[in-house]
C-alpha cells in the first residue's frame, strides 16, 4: 500500500467519525431540548416556568335570550355580591339620613332600593329624587311606586332641596326623578329651577342631572341642557332587542339616543361644556355582540361617559336574571369602552349603578379640564 492510499483512508475514517459524534451531538442536544421542555412544561425545573398563555376573552351570551317575570331564576346568586352596611349612629350615613327626613326628600337609593346606599352615604353622596315618589311609567326592572295620575309636584322642593344638598358640604350632586308625563314639560322647568338655585348657593358644585325622555319632546331636553348643569344622563337601559320587554312601552331606543344627541348638540349654549352619560344593566339576555353595537351607536350620538351594572330582581313580579355577569366581563367592557369605542369614561362592575359613586372623582376633574379647554364645535361620528 502506498503512503498516499494509507493517508487517503485516514482522512475518510477521521472524517466519517467526525460526522458520526456531530450526528450524536445533534441528537444528545434534541434529547436534552426535549427533556428540557417537557420539564418546563410541567413546572418542574427549578428556576423556570413555562409562560402563561393569554388569557382568553370572557365569554358573554352568545345566544339572545330573553327575560321573563315568570323564568325561572338562577340557582343562586354569585359570591361577589357584597355591598357595605350602612354607617351607624354618628356616621356620615346617618347625618344624611337626618338631613334627608327633615327635609322630606326622596331619594332614588330608598325608592329603588339600592344596594349601594351605605357606601354612597358614607361617602357624602346621595341621589335626590325630584318630582315626587311615584312613577307614570311601569318599567319592568324598576321597584319605583307607579302612579297614572300622582299629586303635583311642591313648589317648594327646588329650595328645600338646594338648602339640603348645601349644608352636606358635597362636591357633587346627582339630581333625578320619577317620570312624569303627567306633566307639560315633564318636569325639565322643575329641575332646571333646583340647578339655578344650588349654583346660587354653592357654585363650585358640579350638578349631574338623570333624567327622562321626556317623551321625545324637544324643548324640556335642550332647556336643562343649558341650565347650568354639568353632567346630563339619562340611561338607555338596555340593548335594543330587549327594549320593548324591559322598559315601558312610551320608551324606545331611538327616542333615547334621539334626546342625547340633543342635549350635547344644544350643550354649545350652556354656561360651561357638558357631559353626556347613559347606562345599561346587564343580565337581561343580552349578547356581547348586542354591547358593542350599543356602544357604538352611543358614540355616535356623542354620548361621553357610559356605565354597566348587574340587573337584580327587585320582588318576584319583577323580570328575572337571565344570567349573573362575571367580573371579568366588565373589566373587559370598560376596557373596550375606553380604548375601543373612545368614552371619556366607563365605570363597570356588577354592584355599579348609574348613579354610583365610584366615577364622581374622576367626572370632577374631566370636567374642570373641560372648563379650561377652549371651545370647540360639537361632532358626531
Amino acid at each position: 500500500m502506498s503512503l498516499v492510499s494509507a493517508g487517503a483512508d485516514e482522512r475518510c475514517i477521521t472524517s466519517r467519525r467526525a460526522r458520526a459524534n456531530a450526528v450524536a451531538a445533534t441528537m444528545h442536544d434534541r434529547h436534552l431540548l426535549l427533556v428540557l421542555l417537557l420539564r418546563c412544561a410541567a413546572g418542574v425545573l427549578e428556576g423556570v416556568r413555562p409562560q402563561q398563555a393569554p388569557k382568553p376573552k370572557t365569554l358573554h351570551l352568545k345566544t339572545p335570550r330573553t327575560p321573563s317575570v315568570l323564568a325561572p331564576m338562577p340557582d343562586t346568586r354569585p359570591s361577589w355580591f357584597k355591598a357595605k352596611a350602612p354607617g351607624g349612629p354618628g356616621s356620615r350615613y346617618a347625618e344624611l339620613r337626618k338631613s334627608i327626613d327633615a327635609g322630606k326628600l326622596n331619594t332614588v337609593c330608598d325608592e329603588a332600593a339600592c344596594p349601594n346606599a351605605g357606601e354612597c352615604w358614607e361617602g357624602g353622596t346621595a341621589t335626590i329624587m325630584l318630582l315626587g315618589e311615584a312613577c307614570t311609567r311601569g318599567c319592568r326592572f324598576c321597584n319605583v311606586k307607579t302612579d297614572t295620575a300622582p299629586p303635583p309636584p311642591s313648589a317648594d322642593e327646588p329650595l328645600e332641596a338646594a338648602l339640603a344638598v348645601a349644608s352636606w358640604g358635597v362636591d357633587y350632586i346627582v339630581l333625578t326623578s320619577v317620570d312624569r308625563d303627567d306633566l307639560d314639560d315633564g318636569g325639565a322647568g322643575h329641575f332646571a329651577k333646583t340647578v339655578g338655585l344650588l349654583k346660587e348657593l354653592q357654585p363650585s358644585i358640579l350638578v349631574e342631572c338623570l333624567v327622562s325622555d321626556f317623551a321625545g319632546a324637544y324643548e324640556p331636553c335642550t332647556t336643562l341642557a343649558t341650565c347650568g348643569l354639568d353632567v346630563y344622563a339619562h340611561n338607555v337601559e338596555t340593548v335594543e332587542r330587549l327594549q320593548a320587554r324591559v322598559r315601558d312601552p312610551r320608551a324606545n331606543y331611538e327616542q333615547s339616543l334621539l334626546q342625547l344627541r340633543r342635549a350635547k348638540a344644544a350643550s354649545v349654549d350652556a354656561p360651561s361644556p357638558i357631559l353626556t352619560k347613559t347606562s345599561l344593566m346587564l343580565g337581561l339576555g343580552e349578547t356581547r355582540d348586542e354591547l358593542r353595537r350599543t356602544m357604538a351607536d352611543l358614540r355616535q350620538n356623542g354620548v361621553d361617559v357610559v356605565t354597566f351594572g348587574q340587573y337584580l330582581r327587585p320582588t318576584e313580579k319583577h323580570l328575572s336574571v337571565v344570567e349573573y355577569v362575571h367580573p371579568d366581563v366588565f373589566d373587559e367592557l370598560r376596557e373596550e369602552a375606553v380604548s375601543e369605542f373612545g368614552f371619556e369614561y366607563c365605570a363597570s362592575g356588577p354592584m355599579v349603578r348609574s348613579s354610583y359613586k365610584a366615577g364622581e372623582f374622576y367626572l370632577q376633574n374631566l370636567l374642570e379640564k373641560k372648563r379650561r379647554e377652549p371651545e370647540m364645535d360639537v361632532e358626531f361620528g
